[in-house]
């Protein structure tokens, strides 16, 4: 599914960057171009109704790419129907020492420690509101996730830090996620656990809520993001909790600690260290995610699949095993800017 040309500009230019550095010269490119880019539509597709929205077609660009809000319409000129933005902290923050974003080529994936690096969502909120939205533009989803200072032990504390970054994105947001599942903020994937995500998302609820009232506004679709390492007992629990609050949907799944069935020499995958492993290895148990929790959910809930989706055949699988809208990243990074419009045209 990529293209020759592009194969071989990655293969002796870009692989051989910093895989960070590769990203920035990227996302600097597409700012430059961003005046022509905005004035694109996102190509036609097969519309898909879910949460009370539009999705010009089934498939979005999952969080960590655009991380503060400054190029998501550009995006959508690739094709993607929906651009995730984030995860964005209530705090301004560096995320985790470099290099913390390696590239296993020849299992077609990526290992990042992040650390949730971003402006803040003082700094996201004001972005959006100067920049403003155009018609026909993707759809708009905000990732909110918890600032690396908070224990979190602290209830109080985390629902504070959560709550400043809803009040502040919601009002932008098409649809908002509350990220628990990162494995690169410490004890954040501990708030998967119910006891701690109940009062959590409720909370976060009321916050939104508020927001929309406020703005004069329907309901903000509310999402949770689960890690694929959940037990497939806690995944259950996760989905019983989003029906009894109502939530919007599911987002399965995040990246990764895993590193069975890697294809990659021991040394290499050594060499890339502790992190959120994310491509074509995390398909198979996040398309299993997916089908659990269509079984469970029903048609009661949205499901967004993601994580190991690189070609067509992968788009169709994780849509066939129950999810209503599919999102991507790593196979952008291995397939190119034509990538996405490829996966549509498969689709």
């Amino acid at each position: 599914m990529t293209l020759p040309i592009y194969s071989t500009v990655f293969k002796h230019g870009l692989a051989r960057l910093d895989a960070e550095i590769a990203h920035h010269r990227t996302f600097d490119a597409l700012r430059a171009a961003g005046p022509v880019l905005r004035r694109v539509k996102v190509p036609a597709g097969t519309p898909v109704q879910a949460m009370g929205l539009t999705f010009p077609n089934p498939l979005g660009l999952a969080a960590g790419f655009d991380k503060t809000a400054q190029a998501f319409e550009e995006l959508g000129a690739f094709g993607f129907g929906h651009v995730e933005i984030g995860t964005v902290t209530a705090l301004a923050q560096p995320g985790n020492p470099r290099p913390r974003l390696m590239r296993l080529v020849e299992d077609q994936a990526v290992v990042n420690r992040m650390g949730f690096n971003n402006d803040g969502a003082a700094a996201v909120a004001q972005r959006l509101a100067k920049r403003g939205r155009r018609a026909g533009g993707p759809v708009l989803g905000i990732n909110i996730g918890k600032s690396k200072v908070v224990p979190d032990d602290d209830q109080a504390a985390v629902e504070a830090d959560y709550e400043a970054s809803t009040r502040l994105l919601a009002p932008y947001a098409d649809y908002l996620v509350v990220n628990v599942s990162s494995p690169n903020t410490p004890g954040l994937r501990n708030l998967q656990a119910v006891e701690k995500l109940a009062p959590l998302l409720a909370h976060v609820r009321q916050v939104a809520d508020r927001a929309a009232e406020d703005g004069g506004r329907d309901r903000i679709p509310l999402l949770v993001k689960i890690a694929p390492d959940l037990a497939d007992e806690d995944v259950l629990e996760v989905a019983d909790l989003a029906l009894a609050q109502e939530l919007s949907g599911i987002i399965a799944t995040n990246t990764t600690i895993s590193r069975d069935g890697l294809r990659s020499k021991p040394d290499l995958v050594g060499a890339a260290g502790a992190g959120g492993l994310s491509g074509a290895p995390l398909r198979e148990r996040a398309t299993a995610v997916v089908s659990l929790l269509r079984g469970r959910v029903g048609q009661e809930l949205t499901l967004i699949g993601v994580g190991g989706i690189s070609t067509p055949d992968d788009a169709r699988e994780r849509l066939a095993a129950g999810a209503d809208l599919i999102q991507a990243y790593t196979g952008l990074i291995y397939g190119g800017p034509m990538w996405p419009r490829r996966i549509l045209k498969g689709l």
